[in-house]
């Protein structure tokens, strides 16, 4: 398959590429931004593309999950749980009390927000497309500046890390999906993402979608609403659960949501991602 992800090489996606069992031995195409990579399955330039949706510290990543809706299409294939380590990353020979300066993607800032406050209180702070283009930035930068990102991204780029493990929580994990033109066959041991909009003026809306899983005895994994984009009370709501969208409860409870809602997207089934060891 040809896997489009966000680059350059070296990346945590690159790395969440490499753990995709459908990844096998093609080679995966680095992409600019999450949307480029999007969009390169829209346009047929690639068979799939592995976005990340959710952080175990800084939760949703919404820009990813609003392409599955606003520009609908391909479907999740796979998730895969990354375990994430960020490190300091700079120049051979600099000190962290040297650093002016740190450039990243504005997820793993958020991730470090505890060490940049107090161990680097003041810094400018430089939002970057990934790690790996914050690594390749900072390597070219001036003296002082620093990059967060992986072990990998450090020795690409002839970095040294100078701070290992900032990340606020130990248990720090990106969950990405895979999307492709189909997602999967049931497996047995499924997950299913869907979204809807509902009608803003009936009362009690969400609580009669809930309510289908609920009489199909269905177990809902995630919850969350991110904002429409068109008025200041219209909102999208995501929901995963723990069922193929075919199998006969799951099937039920989906036909008794698109009687409840204005509209509903079924985002994909695919296998559940076992946590990481």
């Amino acid at each position: 398959m040809r896997i489009a992800y966000l680059g350059p090489p070296g990346t945590f996606s690159e790395e969440a590429v490499s753990r995709c069992d459908l990844a096998g031995e093609d080679e995966p195409v680095p992409y600019p931004t999450f949307a480029d990579a999007y969009h390169a399955v829209l346009r047929g330039e690639a068979d799939a593309a592995l976005l990340p949706i959710e952080n175990s510290i800084e939760g949703a990543v919404g820009a990813n999950l609003d392409l599955l809706v606003h520009e609908p299409g391909p479907r999740i294939r796979r998730e895969v749980l990354l375990p994430v380590r960020q490190h300091l990353l700079a120049r051979p020979g600099t000190r962290v009390e040297d650093v002016r300066r740190v450039i990243s993607n504005p997820q793993p800032i958020g991730q470090c927000s505890r060490f940049l406050r107090e161990r680097l209180a003041g810094v400018t702070l430089e939002p970057a497309h990934s790690t790996s283009d914050a690594a390749q930035r900072a390597a070219a930068a001036a003296p002082g500046t620093a990059a967060i990102g992986s072990r990998a991204a450090a020795a690409r780029y002839g970095l040294a890390v100078i701070a290992e493990g900032i990340h606020d929580v130990e248990e720090n994990v990106t969950r990405f999906v895979l999307v492709a033109k189909e997602d999967e066959a049931p497996t047995g041991r499924d997950r299913t993402s869907i979204a809807f909009t509902l009608d803003r003026d009936r009362p009690g809306g969400l609580y009669d979608v809930l309510g289908e899983f609920a009489r199909w005895s269905i177990n809902l994994s995630k919850i969350e609403s991110r904002p429409m984009k068109q008025a200041l009370g219209h909102y999208i709501f995501f929901i995963d659960f723990e069922r193929h969208r075919t199998e006969p409860q799951a099937a039920a409870a989906l036909a008794g949501v698109q009687a409840r809602v204005e509209r509903l997207h079924v985002l994909g089934s695919y296998p559940q991602a076992q946590p990481p060891g």
